[in-house]
Order: structure tokens, then sequence, then C-alpha cells
């Protein structure tokens, strides 16, 4: 049975007074009223010492108590010793004083040197995980080759229909509606000047340069790559990563690898399918609005494009399986451990991804330009 709340005042020396309290001092229990106790403190009073017997139990409402009693002994000057109590209550005290110390809604800002450190001191944490990332990818890549590393080839086959054949039906619309919008743009000016034979050239070559292997990308950005963080952010949510790690399985080797193989094979194919009904698409306008016949439209495409364009065309879009596999891999691997983080983890690879390749596409275009 609980002892109830009750408190005792001992008179000291030198106007000293000792609160001695004992029982039990919860929100459960009985607790004395803050008036009777402060009618029992002489207006001499200099010192109040409070200290706790050994009955004493007490949860957050003996500091609800203390902290109004300590304002009373504040406003008549009366200084007060806590060092008796236990270190829980007098922690739970200085909390609360700090947050009193603080106006109502008002939170604390940094200073600008602060935040200038936290910003570079983020940079550089993100610089060493992307450092570190990149260096397990390459060890495994050598592991791997060297036939030393765990590597499941059967979710690498996987991964190669997702990436591949899966994919085919958005591709296949994207690319076609491509290919016709460039047509119908090209056909509206170059008709002014009785030129339309040369829109053949127009989509030809803006498909097997830029937009086969772009829109290409930009679709798997936004399918797989936000795939690959959403399914490496919820294995680190639910521990499966580390999880490996103790089973002493690297999971670059055995989650990221074949993720990142799948996509690379396979954009090279998807943008020259892309190029192929992108083509297809200029061909429906050349046929239906500018009078050509098929035969004619394809020796006029053929005349215009060379091997050469069209390795820059796969080139581009074997780099952009580089950098959205790697971007939806990494920020998979580093999302935090809640469905709010694995969300954000999918939407910064997403955005990664898309900026990423339209900095290589600029790079790569000036390069060739060469």
């Amino acid at each position: 049975m609980k002892t109830p709340a009750d408190f005792t005042f001992i008179p000291g020396k030198n106007r000293q007074l000792t609160l001695r309290l004992s029982g039990c001092w919860k929100s459960s229990c009985s607790i004395p009223e803050l008036d009777n106790i402060l009618q029992q403190i002489p207006d001499d009073t200099q010192i109040l010492s409070i200290i706790g017997d050994r009955t004493l139990v007490w949860d957050s409402i003996l500091a609800v108590f203390l902290k109004k009693l300590l304002t009373y002994c504040l406003n008549k000057s009366i200084a007060t010793d806590l060092s008796d109590l236990s270190s829980g209550v007098r922690t739970l005290l200085a909390l609360s004083q700090k947050s009193s110390n603080r106006p109502p809604g008002e939170t604390a800002r940094p200073g600008f040197v602060y935040r200038l450190g936290r910003i570079t001191q983020k940079i550089f944490a993100q610089g060493e995980e992307l450092v570190s990332f990149t260096g397990e990818i390459v060890l495994s890549l050598v592991l791997l080759v060297q036939g030393k590393t765990y590597f499941r080839f059967r979710d690498f086959f996987y991964f190669l229909q997702n990436c591949g054949a899966d994919a085919l039906p958005i591709v296949s619309l994207i690319s076609v509606l491509v290919g016709v919008i460039l047509a119908f743009v090209g056909a509206v000016q170059l008709r002014m000047f009785g030129a339309q034979i040369y829109v053949a050239n127009l989509v030809a070559l803006s498909m097997v340069l830029e937009m086969g292997a772009m829109m290409s990308a930009v679709i798997m950005a936004g399918r797989t790559g936000a795939s690959f963080a959403a399914q490496l952010g919820t294995m680190q949510v639910n521990e499966e990563i580390d999880a490996l790690r103790t089973l002493g399985i690297s999971p670059v080797s055995y989650l990221v690898l074949p993720r990142m193989l799948a996509l690379i094979c396979m954009m090279p194919l998807l943008c020259i399918y892309a190029d192929l009904l992108g083509i297809a698409g200029g061909t429906i306008i050349g046929m239906g609005m500018l009078d050509f016949s098929f035969y004619e439209y394809i020796v006029q495409t053929k005349s215009a494009i060379h091997l050469n364009q069209i390795a820059q065309g796969l080139i581009k879009s074997t780099v952009y399986g580089v950098l959205i596999s790697f971007s939806g891999c990494y920020q998979g691997m580093n999302s935090g451990r809640s469905a709010s983080a694995v969300g954000e983890a999918t939407t910064a690879a997403v955005v990664l991804s898309i900026v990423l390749i339209v900095i290589s596409d600029a790079i790569m275009t000036v390069i060739f330009s060469l």
C-alpha cells in the first residue's frame, strides 16, 4: 500500500528552513495543496532546503509542484537548495527551466557561422558517403570478375526483364509521340520553304542523336530508378540490409550490382528501340500529312543518319544507365529508417537522375562535337 503524500518543515539556524517530502507524489495519489505549504513558510526565511526521505516516490507531478514552489521562492527572494533531491528530479526541473526561459512559440535560431558550418559538414559527409559507395561498387565488380563475390544471376535476369521487356509499353508510347511531335513541328516550318522532305532528316537525327536516348533515360529514371530507391529503402527500414552485413554478405554485391548491371545492359537496347519507334512516328506524319510514300521517307531517313551518330546515342544511353542505376541504388542504400525517409529517397533518386542526365548530355554533346 502506498504511503500518502506528506511534508514536514524542519526549522534550522540562520533563518534556514528544511522541507522534507515523503510518501507518494504521483498523479494517481492525492498531494497536499501548495497554498497550505506556502502559508507555513515564515516571512523571514532566507534559505529553503528541499529533501526527500526514503519513502518518496514521484512522477512529473512532483516536478510541477516544485516548479511552482521555486517560482514563489524566487519572487520572495528566498534561496533554494535542491542538492539532497534525486538527480532525476533536478534534471527534470533544469529542463523545465530551459524551456520556460524561451518565449512561447519562439525557437532559437542558430547563427550564420553555425549554419554555414553545419551545411559544410553535411556536404563533406555526403561526399564521403558517395566516395565510399562508389568504392564498394568498384571493389564488388573486381570481385565479381574474379568470381569471389556472392552474385545472384537469378536476380540479374529478373531485373533484365524488369528494365527491358516490362518497360517497352511506356517507352513505345512516348517514343512514337515524340517522333510525331518532331515531325509535325518540322513540317509546319519546312513546308513554308518547300522542303518537306527534310522532315525525315529532322526526325531521324533528333531521335538518333538526342531524343531516343534522352527520353528513354527520363522514363527509366522515373520508373526504374525510383523503384530501386524504394526497394532498397524499404529493405533499410526492415533492417534486411543490416541482416546481410551480419551474415557476412556484401549488400552492394547482393543487391546493387544486379540492378546496376541489368539497367546498364538494357539502356542501349531501349535506345535503339526508341529510335526506331520515333522514326516510325515521323513516318506517320510524313505519309499522312505530307503525302510521302513509305519508300521515299525511309530512303531519305537512311541518307540522313550514319553509324557514328547512332554510336553517339548508344554511348549516351549507356552513361545514362550508369547514372540512373547509381542514383537509385545510392539513395536507397542511404535512406532513413522511416516511411517518410523512403519517400524522400525515392524523390531524391528521380531528381538526381534527371539532373545528372541533363548535365552529362551537355558534356557529351560538347565532347562529340570537337
